[in-house]
C-alpha cells in the first residue's frame, strides 16, 4: 500500500538537487533551543554577612593568604577569592601558557587604559546566552578585548571570523530540520548546518531561500586530464567543494563537483551521481609500529632516537609535508574557488602540515569557508572521502512521533512550579503470563544450543509447552524452537521437534522466512526431508515449508556412507599417486646423480681401474690424525698458497 510522499522517497534525496514539489512546500521546522543553563551569580561582598560568613572572614584574616602568579598578599579569603575572579590573575594565567612573565597591577592597568569596554563584563560566563534579554548582544569583557588587539598585533591574519566561531556558542544542532505537507507525518528531513556559510547560517529564517538557489541541474563532467588530476585549462568546473584528510601518514583529498552527473544504469533507469574533479592520496610510514604516535612527536617527549626505523620515519614525515604541500599548491586554483574547505587534520604536526605558515602555503586557518566535518571519520582514504561528501550532501529522514514526546514530557512542564524533581517513572511489571514465557524461554534455549533433545522433549511435555511456542522476549529471525534448531545447524533437535513434539514447520518469521530455509547444512536439510516422510504427507503443506521431496533415514545413511566411501577411495588413490610421484621423482634424482658421477670421473677408462681421488679426499687424509692446531695451521698455509697462485695468475695475464 503506498504511503503519502513515496514518490519523493524512492531515491535518494541530494540537498542540491531536490524535487520541485518538495522545494515548493518545504518549510523550517522550530529549533531546539540548546543553549547552556547560566551559571548562578556570584555573591556580592555588601557587608551583610551570615554568621557563618564571618566566621569564615575570622578565619581567613587569621591566616594571610597570597598569590604567587600575581605576586600579591590578601588579609582574607574573601580578597583572595575576589582577585581570582578578577581580570589581572586571568591575563597572568594567559601569559603563564604563552610562556611569557606576568604584569603587575599597575602595568596592567595602564594597558587597559585605552580600552572602552566595561570591566563588569568580565564577571559574564562564557556559559551564558550570546543575547541579553532586551536582544542585545553583551559587551566583551576587559581581559577579552585586551587579548584580541593583542592577538590582531602579533598576527596580522587574524579577523573577526575566529571570534564569530567562538561565539557562535556551542549549542546549535549539526542538522537544520524541515518538515513539507507532501511527506508522511512525523517525517522531518535533515540538512548539516556546515554546508551553509557563516553569513547563511545566521539568517536561519531565510534558510529555504538559501537551498533554493543553491539548486543545481545535472551537467556532463567537465573535461579532465589524461592522469585524472586536474582540468583542462579554461574548463568551468561549476561550484564544488575541497576535502581533505591527515592523520597516521595517510592523506586524501578531493575536490567535487555540486551538479550532479546525469548517467544510466545498466537496466536503462537514469542514475544521478557524483563528479570527481581531482583526488589523489599519499601513505608514508610515519607511525611507531605498536606503540602509537608520530616519530616527531616521540622526539618531543623523549629526545631524537637514534634506531634505523626512527630515521626512516624522520624521513617519512618530511617527505609526506613536501608533498602535500606540493599537491595543495598545483591544486590552488580550485581550492581558492572551492565554495567550502573540508579538512580533518588532528594533531600540531598534521595542523602543520596543511596551514603553516610556510612559504606559498594554500590553506589558511583563518579562512572562512574552513569547516570540519561534523561525524565521525576513519582511515583517510579516497573511499572514505567520497563517503563523507555523500554524508554531508543527503538529505537526512526521521521519523518522530512528536504528539508522544509531548505527553510524555507533559508531566515535566506541570511540576515546574515545585522545587521538587518529578519522580521516577517505574517501568510496568510485566503480566505473569508472560514471566512464564520468558521462564521457558530461558530454559529452551540453552537445551537447543546444546543439543540435549531428550532433555528438550521431556521439558515440553513436562511444563505443557505448546509446540508453537514463541520466545520472549521476541527474536524477529528466530522467533520458534525449530527456527532456532535450524538456523544452529542442529538436526538431532530439528528432528525431534517435527516428529515428536509436532512442531509447525510453515510457521515464518517475522522477515518471512520458515525454519528450513535456515537450515546452513545438509544434515539439517536431511532432518526435514527425513520428518517429511515420517509424518506423511498430510501432516504439513511441506511445499509452503519449503521441504523438498521427503527421504527415508535409511537412504539418507546410505548415501552419506557411499560419499565417505567414494571419499576414502579417492583419499586412497590420491594417496597411492603421490607415493608413485614421490618414487619416480627419487629414480630420477638417483639417476641424475649418477650421470654427473660418471662425467665427474671423466669418459673411456677401462673397467676395474679405481678411479683418482678428489680434491676433498686428499685434503682429508692429509689432516687425518693431527691435532685441531695442527689443521688449522695446514688449512691457512693452504689458503695462503691458494691466494698467491690467484695473485700469480692475475699479474700473468
Amino acid at each position: 500500500m503506498a504511503t503519502k510522499g513515496d514518490h519523493l522517497l524512492q531515491r535518494p534525496l541530494y540537498v542540491f538537487d531536490l524535487p520541485e514539489e518538495l522545494l515548493a512546500t518545504l518549510t523550517l521546522k522550530d529549533q531546539p533551543n540548546r543553549s547552556l543553563p547560566e551559571s548562578p551569580p556570584r555573591r556580592q561582598n555588601n557587608g551583610s554577612n551570615t554568621p557563618k560568613d564571618s566566621n569564615a572572614e575570622e578565619n581567613g584574616r587569621a591566616k594571610a593568604t597570597s598569590c604567587n602568579l600575581c605576586g600579591l598578599n590578601f588579609a582574607s579569603v574573601d580578597e583572595q577569592r575576589s582577585h581570582v575572579r578578577s581580570d589581572l590573575h586571568g591575563y597572568n594565567l594567559k601569559q603563564k601558557i604563552k610562556g611569557a612573565k606576568p604584569v603587575e597591577e599597575a602595568e596592567f592597568e595602564k594597558l587597559i587604559g585605552d580600552l572602552d569596554e566595561s570591566i563588569s563584563g568580565s564577571d559574564l560566563s562564557e556559559s551564558e546566552s550570546d543575547e541579553d534579554e532586551d536582544g542585545t548582544k553583551p559587551k566583551d569583557s576587559t581581559l577579552s578585548a585586551l587579548l584580541k588587539r593583542q592577538a590582531k598585533i602579533s598576527n596580522p591574519e587574524f579577523d573577526e571570523f575566529a571570534s564569530r566561531k567562538n561565539s557562535a556558542g556551542p549549542g546549535k544542532p549539526p542538522l537544520l530540520w524541515f518538515t513539507s505537507p507532501s511527506l508522511p507525518e512525523n517525517m522531518s528531513l535533515g540538512v548539516y548546518r556546515a554546508i551553509f556559510s557563516t553569513a547563511e547560517q545566521e539568517e536561519e529564517s531565510h534558510i529555504m531561500d538559501t537551498i533554493r538557489r543553491k539548486q543545481l541541474p545535472p551537467t556532463h563532467p567537465p573535461k579532465l586530464k589524461a592522469d585524472g588530476g586536474i582540468p583542462l585549462p579554461g574548463t568551468d568546473v561549476g561550484p564544488h567543494y575541497f576535502l581533505c584528510m591527515i592523520g597516521g601518514g595517510h592523506f586524501a583529498a578531493m575536490v567535487v563537483a555540486l551538479a550532479p552527473k546525469m548517467g544510466k544504469k545498466h537496466t536503462g533507469v537514469d542514475e544521478r551521481s557524483a563528479t570527481v574533479i581531482a583526488h589523489k592520496t599519499f601513505h608514508r610510514y610515519t607511525t611507531r609500529r605498536k606503540q602509537g604516535g608520530s616519530q616527531s612527536a616521540n622526539d618531543n617527549a623523549k629526545g631524537n632516537a637514534h634506531s634505523a626505523g626512527s630515521s626512516i620515519r624522520r624521513y617519512n614525515e618530511t617527505a609526506l609535508v613536501n608533498e602535500v604541500r606540493e599537491l595543495l599548491s598545483s591544486w590552488k586554483l580550485l581550492i581558492d574557488t572551492a565554495e567550502l574547505v573540508f579538512v580533518r587534520a588532528t594533531g600540531s604536526t598534521n595542523r602543520r602540515t596543511l596551514f603553516g605558515p610556510y612559504e606559498g602555503q594554500v590553506l589558511r586557518s583563518n579562512d572562512p569557508r574552513n569547516r570540519g566535518f561534523p561525524f565521525s571519520t576513519r582511515r583517510a582514504t579516497q573511499k572514505e572521502l567520497m563517503r563523507a561528501f555523500i554524508e554531508l550532501t543527503r538529505v537526512k529522514r526521521s521519523t518522530i512521533d512528536e504528539a508522544a514526546i509531548a505527553a510524555m514530557n507533559a508531566p515535566q512542564t506541570e511540576n515546574t512550579s515545585t522545587p521538587a524533581a518529578p519522580a521516577k517513572a517505574k517501568p510496568p511489571k510485566p503480566s505473569k503470563e508472560n514471566e512464564e514465557v520468558t521462564m521457558h524461554t530461558s530454559q529452551i534455549i540453552p537445551l537447543i544450543k546444546r543439543s540435549k533433545a531428550p532433555a528438550l522433549l521431556n521439558y515440553l511435555k513436562t511444563n505443557n509447552v505448546p509446540p508453537t511456542f514463541t520466545f520472549l522476549p521476541e527474536n524477529h529471525h528466530t522467533p520458534t524452537p525449530l527456527h532456532l534448531a535450524a538456523s544452529l545447524n542442529s538436526p538431532t533437535i530439528v528432528l525431534a521437534l517435527l516428529t515428536k513434539a509436532g512442531a509447525n514447520p510453515t510457521l515464518m518469521s517475522d522477515d518471512a522466512r520458515t525454519p528450513f530455509t535456515l537450515a546452513g547444512d545438509r544434515a539439517t536439510r536431511d532432518a526435514f526431508r527425513v520428518a517429511r516422510h515420517s509424518l506423511g504427507e498430510l501432516a504439513w503443506d511441506w511445499d509452503l515449508a519449503s521441504v523438498p521431496s521427503p527421504l527415508t533415514k535409511a537412504e539418507a545413511d546410505a548415501r552419506d556412507a557411499q560419499e565417505k566411501d567414494e571419499k576414502a577411495t579417492e583419499s586412497k588413490a590420491e594417496s597411492e599417486r603421490r607415493k608413485a610421484e614421490t618414487e619416480r621423482v627419487r629414480k630420477e634424482s638417483e639417476a641424475e646423480e649418477a650421470k654427473r658421477r660418471e662425467q665427474r670421473l671423466g669418459k673411456g677408462k677401462a673397467l676395474g681401474v679405481v678411479p683418482s681421488k678428489t680434491g676433498a679426499e686428499i685434503r682429508e687424509e692429509q689432516v687425518r690424525g693431527l691435532t685441531p692446531e695442527a689443521r688449522a695451521r695446514l688449512e691457512r698455509e693452504r689458503r695462503a698458497r691458494a691466494a698467491e697462485e690467484r695473485f700469480r695468475r692475475m699479474q700473468g695475464n
